[in-house]
């Protein structure tokens, strides 16, 4: 056991109570992420400088992809969590899969949704669909990184045993001092995704469509895979043995298909209007 253990600050995981509404923290991350995204594509699709010509949509649209985004992730989040990590309860206790006050929602579904939502709003708005994913990828990291924070205050999906000084002991657990895995994920998916893709995109990478859905996906799928190393698995549901979990299979392939993307899209040229 270390020496010295950093205290887990402990936050009630209900922002306020509204009579009998309740406003979570994990909640108001959602909430907050899809209007901070919304409000960042609506300044980058505004200014002329990101794009060099590159066809793009209507500054007036990005409300409307707020809405498609939202219900992506929200749907797709859920049937993940319903499909990849403990069918066999939600098919036995069906009207759990509407309780979402009860926790459990998968970023690779959620991811799976938005995507969904991306290309129907495309073709609603006859905007290239693949330029909308690099905006919609832009500001992810803005979500993941509030998310990473709300599973820290929960909290939930803490790490693995460790001896490090900056171990916690978490509320709930078994008294073990545990990295904080959320905050590894926080800065990794989140802080450290955001600044390659912010920079990327101020280098001009938006008139190549392409380059940051690509980036992300290379990007997030590494550092999540990495984090998993620290994260403690649920043995039944994410555990699958010889040291790999539901997440790090997950993301491999996200790695692959970012790393093709983002390969096609250096190989094409800059994109015309």
């Amino acid at each position: 056991m270390p020496a010295l253990l950093l205290p887990y600050p402990v936050i009630d995981p209900v922002l306020v109570h509204l009579g009998p509404l309740a406003i979570r923290w994990y909640a108001l991350a959602y909430i907050a992420g899809l209007v901070a995204g919304w409000a960042l594509i609506r300044h980058v699709v505004a200014d002329d400088r990101f794009w060099g010509g590159a066809a793009r949509p209507s500054v007036e649209s990005i409300d409307d992809l707020l809405v498609y985004c939202a219900l992506g992730v929200v749907i797709g989040g859920r049937l993940g969590q319903i499909l990849f990590y403990d069918p066999s309860y939600y098919f036995a206790h069906p009207l759990e899969i509407f309780m979402l006050w009860h926790g459990g929602m998968a970023f690779h579904g959620g991811m799976l949704g938005a995507l969904f939502g991306v290309v129907l709003f495309a073709r609603r708005y006859k905007a290239p669909w693949l330029s909308v994913l690099d905006l919609a990828c832009l500001v992810a990291p803005i979500g993941i990184f509030l998310g990473r924070l709300a599973n820290f205050i929960k909290p939930e999906l803490w790490g693995r045993p460790t001896d490090v000084a900056w171990a916690m002991v978490f509320p709930g657990s078994d008294g073990l001092p545990r990295h904080p895995s959320q905050l590894y994920e926080a800065a990794t998916e989140g802080l450290a995704n955001f600044a390659v893709l912010w920079f990327a995109a101020k280098g001009g990478a938006l008139r190549r469509p392409g380059w940051i859905s690509g980036a992300f996906g290379i990007v997030y799928g590494l550092a999540r895979i990495f984090c998993e190393f620290f994260r403690d698995p649920d043995p039944k549901l994410e555990r699958l043995g010889g040291g790999l979990t539901m997440g790090m299979v997950l993301s491999a392939p996200m790695v692959v298909i970012g790393l093709a993307v983002l390969l096609w899209s250096l190989r094409g040229r800059a994109a015309s209007a």
